[in-house]
């Protein structure tokens, strides 16, 4: 006879046990397939996070896979939930989702899982240890699918009595926290962390015993001699636990307002009509088929409730972009989701949607950062929390943070953990236990620490979420489903992404301030300036900082070597610059110059004729493996969204193998099959489809337009919404590089935020250092309803705000308008004796009775020096404003025979020396895996480019800050145009002490160091 089936793990947890479990899944699943067992349950502590990867995992490697979870919450049983069937894997999510109520201190409630499995256990099979548990639901609900579980290592001899007594199996049914002994130690070290403890003070009892691992049969059986039947009835559980497929897969649409399938399609179909009169003015025969094609697609599908969904949502703000495949989509334009016509860019709908595609339409809209909020608001108060929730992010341990978690476990000192967190590359040289921690940080790389709220990603269902997935509350207070958004869609739930942009909100500002200050009313939704030649020449040059999406040192030299400046050319560079691309961008521009070329193959040209055969967007992926290897249009998607994955190798060696197999059998070379595979991969990571680029392209246009015919308005708005890709003393400098004035913050002057009008940028109240929020709304309010203010009296008077406050606004020089040929110091001695009086009048006994008013000074002070006067504007606005600091070191720069930044451009190829000031930079490898990084300087003419190689690099990236200025050597290179300097050597120009006393990068926030020691003299 042949030998019975080994036993089957019932308690497996893997790394989405947090910070407990040491194995990924696919780990376990090996293991489990090496010790010969044919099914294996997962069972994570309160979670269903890895369930998708497990369920796949699992089949790959010819498991049959048992979803469960171990029930873990403090103050109630504890218990190993097995789902038998679909019935039992939705009670399986609802009780998982009562676990986490009351988590992160968010109104705790008592969690009892007995109220919870005696209300209803139907499809679950309860495995514990916890005796008195099982009596009771036998009480009360059965003894059916309850089990006894016995661990190997401790005493089980009551258990297997008490089932026995009961009528119900005991079962092997050990923790198994890792696969294999020696990994005891990881998880330990995981305890600590969880804990916040060190590993010398862990309680033994928070951690798992030494059993814990995945025994093999043998063991198993040597474990349990006096009861083998506890192996077979693990085996016999696993048998009425296994699913032949998943209980997730079907499409889960939202419903919207009640209405049916029917009436859901004739509302969208009426509401595309109507958008489609506002858009054309009228319905022409290729705008009408086309709408007519797509709304047959989406009749079909039964998608209509869903596009509702997001055009109701989307109504709730004027300003939008509806971005990704959408923007190929009619329907979508007509609702207002998206605003690129498709018809007009020849945008491929079937990118979007097909009859062919099984997975959901996903619909991402990019809202106005400040106003996403609301939105969800919207959101969650129409459809409610227990038909809403937001996607998840798995966030793992990664680089430096698992250094300084593994050393603060070790009981390292704070001090010592940061200066080896800064200095990482040269702490293998150290004593111990420093090596050893790396190593363990190492380890702990990739490993899930915890859950935070997706960016955007929106879930809604028609009934309770929590029969499909478990839901728990985010820190932030939301409820979040306990997958990331690949399993979301995988699963079937139809995500969206509501997403903040702060550039829409520097566009609508912008727009605001045109109105208000020129009378120019410009409607969002025909805001579509892509003819606009001025802004076509800003693009052109790469004169872009701050314009939406091609401010980044790359993009502008991009547009610099390509020299075009039309919509149709930036939605291609919109996509081509991605990472993995780098090696194709050259010869595109290459190209696009002229330049003669031959492509992989003919068919290349064919397809990609627009972008010179070279693959720009996700469908050229899908385009090209059906033409040269016979996938079908499903296939095909399914490629190219396997290449934007996480996890992804296997089923990427899977398609490699049959595009190269299938292009061989139409008698395409290997050399050219490779090439075009090679290119294909480029596409991993992240990649755009042409509507997204679309879309994106359009905001750009919008940003350049704003920026070419209103910039003081249109940079006002970039600094005062904060998300650009420089940080504000680099919007301040563009700013006069713009030939704009920069005026300092005054209090009847400055809004809250920057303001812009005709060639004048006035610094607003934010950026004042310290000024509370309150106290800029008390005197945004005060001057509202009062009118100006007519001196620092009359302020004081009108305004109630923190003395502390008021000295910020004077050594800022927030009064001098209003000083009426007062000093500094004057208003400041005008400030005490107001305080002083207003205390004596609030508190007869204060402070103020025991000093001589009278030795006050009573005539005019001197005012400060100038050197003062820059270090009061450096502390209280963060950075120069009404100067660069450049300007401070004139003399220096004298002596250096610099070129200016503006003029490298007329040294190609010669070695020179310039000055500058650090504004960005982006560190990278080469092929050999030696860093290096690209680096934006700025002098008071431009921006320029520079590279350090990796052998600079590696002598000069300990002295890099945005605090000091700089002194640049190198050899000027140009490349179709772009102009970059390739640094050879670098000093400090203003001769501070040294680097390491400076803390790295600091957002350009610690200018007051930059300034010479007659201006800043030693210690702040």
């Amino acid at each position: 006879m042949p030998p019975d089936p080994p036993c089957v793990p019932l308690a497996c947890h893997s790394w989405y046990s947090l910070l407990r479990g040491t194995d990924p899944i696919e780990s376990l699943c090996a293991a489990a397939v090496r010790h010969g067992f044919e099914a294996l349950a997962l069972a994570d502590v309160n979670a269903l996070y890895g369930a998708l990867t497990f369920w796949e995992a699992a089949r790959e490697a010819g498991l049959a896979p048992i979803l469960g979870a171990d029930i873990m919450v403090e103050g109630s049983a504890r218990a190993i939930l097995l789902a038998a069937g679909a019935r039992g894997y939705r009670r399986l999510c609802r009780i998982i989702t009562e676990s986490h109520r009351g988590d992160y201190g968010k109104s705790p409630v008592a969690f009892s899982l007995y109220d919870l499995l005696a209300q209803d256990r139907e499809g679950l099979w309860v495995v514990s240890r916890d005796l008195g548990l099982l009596a009771d639901l036998a009480r009360a609900t059965g003894t059916k699918r309850l089990a006894a579980a016995v661990t190997p290592g401790a005493p089980h001899r009551a258990a297997v009595e008490f089932a026995r007594r009961a009528g119900i199996p005991a079962v092997a049914a050990g923790d198994i926290f890792f696969v294999e002994p020696e990994s005891r130690d990881l998880h330990r070290l995981l305890r600590a962390i969880d804990l916040n403890t060190k590993l010398s003070r862990l309680p033994e009892g928070a951690c798992a015993p030494a059993s814990a691992w995945m025994m093999p049969p043998a063991a198993l059986a040597r474990a349990f001699p006096d009861c083998p039947e506890v192996l077979d009835a693990a085996s016999a559980i696993a048998a009425d636990c296994a699913m032949t497929e998943p209980p997730w897969g079907r499409l889960i649409f939202p419903s919207f307002e009640g209405l049916s399938p029917e009436a859901a399609f004739e509302r969208l179909r009426r509401e595309c009509l109507e958008g489609a009169m506002r858009r054309y003015g009228h319905i022409s025969e290729a705008v009408g088929g086309r709408l007519e094609h797509e709304l047959e697609i989406i009749r079909k599908k039964n998608f209509a409730e869903y596009f509702l969904v997001v055009a109701d949502i989307v109504k709730q703000s004027p300003r939008t972009c509806g971005r990704g495949s959408a923007a190929a989509s009619i329907v979508s334009y007509t609702l207002g989701i998206t605003h690129v016509d498709p018809v007009r860019h020849d945008l491929f709908f079937e990118r979007f949607l097909n009859e062919g595609r099984v997975d959901p339409p996903d619909i991402d809209v990019d809202f106005a950062w400040d106003e996403r909020d609301a939105i969800l608001d919207y959101v969650f108060g129409k459809y409610g929390t227990e038909r809403a929730a937001m996607v998840s992010n798995h966030l793992c341990f990664r680089g430096r943070a698992a250094v300084r978690e593994v050393a603060k476990v070790y009981g390292l000192p704070d001090d010592e953990i940061r200066e080896v967190t800064v200095h990482q590359d040269d702490a293998r040289t150290q004593r111990e236990p420093w090596p050893e921690i790396l190593r363990w940080a190492e380890r702990l790389n990739g490993h899930p620490r915890h859950l935070s709220v997706h960016c955007g990603g929106v879930v809604i269902v028609p009934g309770a979420m929590a029969d499909h997935v478990p839901v728990e509350p985010a820190a932030k207070g939301v409820g979040i489903i306990q997958w990331e958004k690949d399993a979301t869609e995988e699963s079937g739930l139809v995500k969206m992404d509501l997403l903040g942009n702060r550039s829409i909100a520097v566009i609508r500002d912008a727009l605001a301030a045109v109105k208000a200050h020129h009378g120019v009313d410009i409607p969002w939704e025909r805001f579509n300036p892509l003819e606009d030649l001025r802004a076509q020449d800003l693009i052109r040059s790469g004169d872009t900082i701050g314009v939406f999406y091609v401010e980044s040192p790359a993009m502008r030299q991009l547009q610099c070597k390509t020299g075009t400046g039309d919509f149709e050319h930036l939605v291609i560079h919109s996509s081509i610059i991605r990472p993995a691309a780098n090696k194709y961008i050259r010869e595109y521009v290459r190209r696009l110059r002229g330049g003669p070329y031959r492509a992989i193959h003919p068919i290349m040209d064919d397809i990609m004729r627009d972008t010179y055969g070279i693959m720009v967007y996700q469908e050229d992926v899908a385009k090209i493996v059906i033409a040269m290897a016979g996938f079908d249009a499903a296939s095909a998607d399914d490629l190219r969204k396997v290449l934007s994955k996480k996890h992804k190798q296997r089923k990427l060696a899977d398609y490699r193998a049959r595009f190269h197999e299938g292009a061989a059998s139409r008698g395409f070379t290997r050399e050219v099959v490779d090439q075009v595979w090679e290119m294909i991969l480029s596409f991993a990571g992240y990649s755009f489809c042409k509507p997204h680029s679309a879309s994106y392209a359009l905001v750009s246009f919008k940003s350049a337009y704003l920026k070419a015919h209103y910039p003081a308005e249109f940079m006002a708005a970039v600094i005062s919404n904060q998300g650009g890709y420089y940080s504000t003393f680099a919007y301040i400098s563009e700013c006069r590089r713009q030939d704009l004035s920069v005026l300092l913050p005054d209090v009847n002057e400055s809004a809250i935020p920057y303001t812009g009008v005709n060639r004048q940028v006035r610094v607003g109240l934010m950026q004042v250092q310290g000024l509370s929020v309150d106290s800029m709304e008390a005197v945004a309010m005060a001057r509202r309803t009062g009118g100006p203010f007519r001196s620092l009296e009359d302020f004081l008077r009108r305004v109630s705000i923190d003395s502390s406050d008021v000295r910020l606004l004077i050594r800022a020089g927030a009064f001098d308008s209003v000083a009426g040929g007062l000093s500094r110091p004057d208003l400041m001695w005008q400030w005490v004796r107001w305080s002083a009086r207003r205390a004596k009048r609030e508190r007869p006994s204060s402070l103020f009775d025991r000093h001589d008013e009278a030795a006050w000074p009573t005539g005019a002070t001197p005012d400060y020096d100038g050197a003062t006067v820059l270090r009061h504007e450096a502390e209280t606005l963060g950075f120069l404003v009404s100067r660069h600091p450049l300007t401070l070191h004139r003399k220096e720069m004298a002596k250096l025979r610099c070129v200016p930044g503006a003029d490298l451009g007329r040294h190609v190829g010669r070695t020179v020396t310039t000055v500058g000031w650090l504004v960005t930079g982006k560190m990278v490898t080469t092929k050999d895996d030696e860093p290096m990084e690209f680096l934006s300087f700025e002098d008071t003419t431009a921006i320029y480019e520079t590279t350090m190689f990796p052998d600079a690099y590696r002598k000069f990236r300990s002295m890099l800050t945005r605090a000091r200025p700089y002194v640049l050597r190198g050899k000027v290179e140009e490349d179709f145009g772009a102009i970059t300097l390739t640094v050879s050597d670098l000093k400090y120009l203003d001769g501070v002490s040294a680097a390491t006393d400076l803390p790295r990068r600091n957002g350009g926030q610690c200018w007051r160091r930059s300034l010479p020691g007659s201006i800043w003299p030693g210690k702040s």
